[in-house]
């Protein structure tokens, strides 16, 4: 059984049931119960047409659902409604669930979270631990999303700011995480930017299509983290960065700056550098203070201060650090490096470890542990 198909089929069944009068909670409901008849049914017998026989089953179980519930009888007449078995619209309505879990109803991350379980296909406990809480804490958050937007059509989708916000927070989690979001991420911005004619719909898609221009060479053979400063550049995809950047000028050419184009701007600087020590950290200190003027958040002064030191020099960088509060997520992994830069191994090997301990998945725990242990090794010669 193609359970790829399944997977790639889920959004537009979902979308249909939606738009055929099903609430958002019932109808994912019965779009996972038709899931469930599908592995069991296929493996023997895979229907011609897989995305109408999904959508008239699981049409069928929302109607069961509806039967069931005293609260819904209202619904009994949409049983003559029900659809005939045959061919359904070949349109990707996975954009159009975007808006809808991005409704202005629902938090920031509670919209993010309810777009991974519904659109993006991660499970619970996959989501839970993105945002490093309790799978039942998770599950609490995504089932109050769904009776929230439970009452919502799509003739009242969220804003396109919202939108946007999701779709980069999904592509991070598909660019680190363990299942791969972020081409499908870079398709729906795609999708979007050709339908919104808005400078930060295209700052948004450079920013994603630089970063993923870097992605294979991100990690070694063993699955270990490789800085930026010190990934082969001859791997990164010169075809992406090209029309990353192309995209990014046209964005900045009409003065409307926002913060996914400042981002991009960051991005394109460190593309452009032919080795890591050409850097131009200068420009690289001055987009970040755009940033940090456009969002006022603490994790871009973090990034400014790394930036800071390698244009102005360590001390330079650990005094933009020192205005910052320490708690803020890998400030121990920022004041390690620029403790090393300035020489101070044995404060630098303490942060590390201590960075380590901090880290928010293996991966990145294991690459600080690793240069806590490389400058030991140093000082003990």
């Amino acid at each position: 059984m193609d359970e790829a198909l399944l997977r790639s089929l889920t959004p537009s069944v979902l979308a249909i049931l939606v738009r055929r009068g099903a609430d958002f909670a019932a109808a994912e409901d019965a779009v996972q119960e038709a899931l469930v008849e599908a592995v069991r049914v296929w493996p023997a017998e895979q229907p011609r047409d897989p995305k109408g026989w999904l959508v008239t089953v699981a049409w069928r179980k929302f109607l069961d659902g509806a039967r069931a519930d005293t609260a819904r009888r209202r619904r009994e007449g949409l049983v003559d409604e029900e659809p005939a078995p045959g061919p359904a619209p070949a349109v990707d309505d996975t954009l159009q669930l975007y808006f809808l879990c991005a409704h202005p109803s629902l938090t920031p991350s509670s919209a993010v979270a309810l777009t991974l379980r519904a659109v993006g296909g991660l499970t619970t406990r996959q989501i839970a631990q993105a945002y490093l809480v309790p799978e039942a804490t998770m599950a609490q958050r995504i089932s109050r999303a769904k009776r929230t937007v439970s009452g919502v059509r799509f003739d009242r989708p969220g804003d396109v700011a919202t939108v946007l916000r999701v779709l980069y927070l999904v592509f991070n989690e598909g660019y680190s995480g363990d299942v791969d979001l972020a081409a499908e991420a870079i398709r729906l911005t795609r999708q979007l930017a050709a339908q919104v004619d808005h400078p930060e719909v295209a700052g948004l898609l450079a920013l994603m299509l630089l970063h993923h221009a870097r992605r294979a060479a991100r990690t070694a053979p063993d699955g270990s983290l490789v800085p930026l400063a010190e990934q082969d550049r001859g791997r990164w995809e010169t075809g992406s960065i090209a029309e990353g950047v192309a995209i990014l000028q046209a964005a900045l050419a009409r003065d409307r700056l926002g913060e996914f184009q400042a981002q991009a701007a960051i991005a394109a600087l460190h593309a452009d550098a032919p080795t890591a020590e050409e850097t131009d950290w200068v420009q690289i200190v001055e987009w970040y203070d755009e940033l940090a003027r456009l969002t006022d958040s603490p994790v871009v002064r973090l990034n400014r201060a790394v930036a800071v030191g390698e244009a102005d020099g360590p001390p330079a960088g650990l005094a933009a650090l020192a205005a910052l509060d320490d708690a803020l997520p890998r400030h121990t992994a920022v004041a390690a490096y620029l403790h090393e830069r300035d020489g101070d191994l044995t404060t630098a090997a303490r942060l590390y470890a201590e960075a380590a301990r901090k880290a928010p998945d293996l991966a990145e725990r294991d690459h600080l542990t690793r240069q806590a242990a490389r400058l030991n090794a140093r000082r003990s010669r």
